[in-house]
């Protein structure tokens, strides 16, 4: 846990190897961190010598999968640089005491209920998580700032390209909102509350637009690891059928460990500024199917089937971006392509299959699990 009397704004200072005491460590403090982004943005920072201390959500049962190749146990004190603490983005007070107690630099808010269909299911607590939790962290680092002086803390909201919806491409930083979800209209206020905080009261805020950003560590009920994990178990025998929604929405799909070095670089600017992160390429989720399954031989129109319940209330037809101001600003650009992208979740989908049918021909997971 973090020193409560160490000096503001400052994390431990290294020693070099001729003995002399480096500049203090950055702090980062990031919301969200054992989500997708979270955990590549954990990464990052890390390899820039930061100190990052993340924010979990108490749960019965461990959600740090995708961080725990990094966690080093905090009594190793000299190794120890990613910390973990209990917080809630709807306990304001717990934000305000880390806050406080780990005196960040930056601030990275990545929580949130992030599943669009799901936000149809539970609205009223997307919208506490997603808009209200923002407002809250917003008012810790401001009250946190009146009270210490440390004005020199950054903030980056995580925006989302849902929050164009039906908006026609290509969509930039000045195209319209048009939210089609509980969960858009949820972001789309905790990016003008980011605005206003910024614009109020002088606060270093940027939002980042991200459009959609992919990865092997990808939630397996979003639609690009569905199909990737579908077509490591179909290939390897686990599983015969994938059952989807509308395979003509067409996304903006990245890498997102290409999206969060965009992150940061809003918050090495001179002044605080919001931007669209995008591929500027769009693809249906057929184009998905296609380049997912034939990369393995495989034929997906003999496994995949349609089934309504996946499609949404209100769909979002067309997300593609603009982000010529990122590319131009802060000088960042996509590195892993479309194709590129599908395939490095499939193999290690791929590998993910094989290690779970090792399970099921020892008879500890039934394969029938799944048609």
């Amino acid at each position: 846990m973090a020193s409560q009397d160490k000096p503001a704004g400052s994390g431990s200072s290294p020693v070099a190897a001729n003995g002399n005491v480096s500049p203090p460590r950055k702090v980062a403090l990031i919301t969200g961190i054992t989500g997708q982004d979270g955990s590549y943005l954990t990464e990052f920072l890390l390899n820039k010598d930061y100190e990052v201390h993340g924010l979990i959500r108490r749960s019965s049962n461990f959600n740090t999968q995708r961080i725990n190749h990094i966690y080093i146990d905090p009594h190793n004190t000299h190794k120890a640089r990613m910390k973990l603490h209990y917080a809630d983005l709807s306990d304001a007070s717990s934000l305000r005491r880390w806050l406080d107690t780990i005196l960040p630099d930056e601030v990275y808010n990545l929580a949130a209920q992030s599943h669009v269909a799901v936000s149809f299911e539970i609205p009223d607590y997307t919208a506490d998580v997603v808009a209200t939790g923002a407002l809250r962290l917003l008012e810790a680092v401001r009250s946190h700032i009146a009270a210490t002086g440390r004005s020199h803390i950054r903030y980056y909201q995580a925006g989302s390209s849902e929050m164009f919806g039906s908006t026609p491409p290509p969509q930039l930083e000045t195209s319209p909102f048009h939210p089609r979800s509980p969960y858009a209209a949820s972001k789309c206020a905790a990016h003008w509350y980011t605005v206003n905080y910024r614009e109020a009261y002088g606060l270093f805020a940027c939002n980042g637009i991200l459009f959609n950003h992919e990865s092997p560590r990808r939630g397996e009920n979003f639609v690009t690891r569905k199909i990737t994990r579908a077509v490591g178990r179909i290939k390897i025998g686990l599983q015969r059928k994938l059952f989807l929604g509308n395979l003509q929405a067409s996304r903006d799909w990245g890498f997102a460990g290409d999206y969060v070095e965009a992150m940061w670089m809003m918050l090495q600017q001179d002044k605080p500024d919001d931007y669209v992160v995008a591929t500027e390429e769009s693809h249906t989720v057929e184009e998905f199917l296609e380049v997912a399954f034939g990369y393995v031989g495989l034929n997906w129109r003999d496994h995949v089937e349609i089934d309504k319940r996946y499609f949404r209330p209100a769909e979002v037809d067309n997300l593609k971006g603009d982000s010529s101001k990122a590319r131009k600003v802060l000088g960042w650009k996509p590195k892993v392509g479309f194709e590129q992208l599908v395939k490095m979740m499939v193999d290690e989908d791929v590998e993910l299959a094989k290690r779970e049918k090792v399970l099921v021909d020892a008879g500890f997971l039934d394969a029938q699990q799944q048609p």
